[in-house]
């Protein structure tokens, strides 16, 4: 079964407008969830990927509660795909091997896929609006030169708003590329955390971090917290050179991905987070990697901080 639109955890709740002929008035949110979609990365015990499990095979609970899975998907459906690629002073030297390593993960990517490319220094600045075509990627993939400071969160919230407003797919996903030695960003971890934590976007990393241990280890932190919130990783390639492999192999995982959909037995929208757990069963020992949990709230406002960013 083909997951083709699905409903998540806050951003589920559907606005009723009034008719156009009345009075303007604010718009009313249901108090219900819906469905809760979950991207799911299995590996053996050797870390590789593991593709051929059914339904069957799955378990998911909310707040340590069985829950009743609603749909199920294994095939490589197209994603709405998103690449912030860090242009900072700070990454001069690693620029060119950024700039392969984002070519090499469009190209293995499904070719039904959508991809914007976002580039930042000291702010966000959208480079390429989605697209399918390879060629405007690889020209907005290269057109920056690097300078200034890193507005790492800023390019977070950045792109999963645009991801969120504007893709396609029930997939989404975005790339973040980085030293994780954010300097420049309005928007704090916390902000960003929360945002993650009320979208359906599934964030990973590629990590070039400073030969600074102290710095690395700062930026480090970050990164890992950011991404294991969504579901995803982070990634550390021990050079720029080594970035386009990682690449690649973060494309495959990514077309590799179970989709998994569960309606919670608990349906409100009391703001409360909860704790997802997913469980795979098959040969030898399995392991899951999706997102943490969900904020159960209807959309909400931006923070003013990243307002007009």
């Amino acid at each position: 079964m083909t997951i083709a639109a699905f409903a998540f955890a806050g951003l589920s709740a559907s606005a009723v407008s009034a008719a156009a002929s009345g009075p303007r008035r604010p718009p009313v949110f249901r108090t219900e969830i819906g469905v809760v979609v979950l991207q799911a990365t299995v590996k053996n015990e050797r870390g590789e990927p593991v593709t051929d499990l059914d339904r069957s095979a799955f378990t998911v609970y909310e707040n340590g509660r069985l829950q009743t899975l609603t749909a199920f998907d294994r095939e490589d459906a197209p994603v709405s795909l998103g690449l912030a690629l860090d242009h900072s002073r700070s990454m001069a030297p690693a620029r060119p091997g950024v700039e392969k390593a984002a070519v090499a993960l469009v190209r293995a990517s499904n070719p039904r896929d959508e991809v914007f490319v976002l580039n930042y220094a000291d702010k966000p600045t959208l480079e390429v609006p989605f697209t399918s075509d390879v060629g405007l990627l690889e020209e907005g993939i290269a057109r920056v030169q690097c300078i200034g400071g890193t507005a790492l969160r800023d390019a977070l919230a950045t792109g999963e708003a645009y991801l969120t407003e504007h893709a396609r797919h029930a997939r989404k996903v975005l790339v973040v590329v980085s030293d994780g030695n954010d300097n420049a960003s309005v928007a704090s971890r916390d902000e960003v955390r929360e945002q993650a934590r009320r979208s359906a976007i599934v964030v990973y990393v590629i990590g070039l971090l400073s030969a600074d241990s102290r710095k690395a280890s700062r930026g480090r932190e970050e990164l890992d917290d950011l991404a294991g919130e969504t579901g995803g990783v982070a990634y550390y390639p021990r050079s720029p050179a080594e970035a386009g492999r990682v690449a690649r192999d973060l494309a495959h995982e990514i077309r590799s991905q179970y989709t998994i959909a569960y309606s919670p037995a608990n349906q409100a929208l009391d703001g409360s987070y909860r704790k997802i757990r997913l469980v795979a069963n098959g040969p030898g020992r399995l392991s899951v990697q999706t997102r943490a949990g969900y904020r159960a709230a209807p959309p909400a406002d931006q923070s003013p901080a990243l307002r007009g960013r």
